[in-house]
């Protein structure tokens, strides 16, 4: 079981908005998924949750680094973003 900052995207300042949301796995991220993390992020005064913060934490699930998450599913994360900034 990986610690949130060996994880691809996730430095010290991410791994501790996760902490404060209750987030202090790997698998603990992963059944929560990206967007609700991020919707939970965004509940933190002054958490900087931003779109690229999503990528950060989907391609953290993913294993990989944001830069490498497919076209279909960053339009998804997109979408995601503008509703839930409505």
């Amino acid at each position: 079981m990986k610690s949130l900052t060996e994880l691809p995207n996730i430095g010290k300042t991410l791994a501790d908005k996760l902490n404060s949301i209750g987030i202090k796995s790997e698998q603990e991220l992963k059944q929560l998924g990206s967007e609700n993390a991020i919707i939970k992020i965004a509940t933190i005064e002054n958490s900087g949750a931003c779109i690229n913060m999503l990528y950060a934490l989907e391609g953290a699930i993913q294993g990989i680094r944001w830069h490498g998450l497919d076209n279909e599913r960053k339009q998804e994360l997109k979408e995601f973003y503008r509703m839930m900034n409505r």
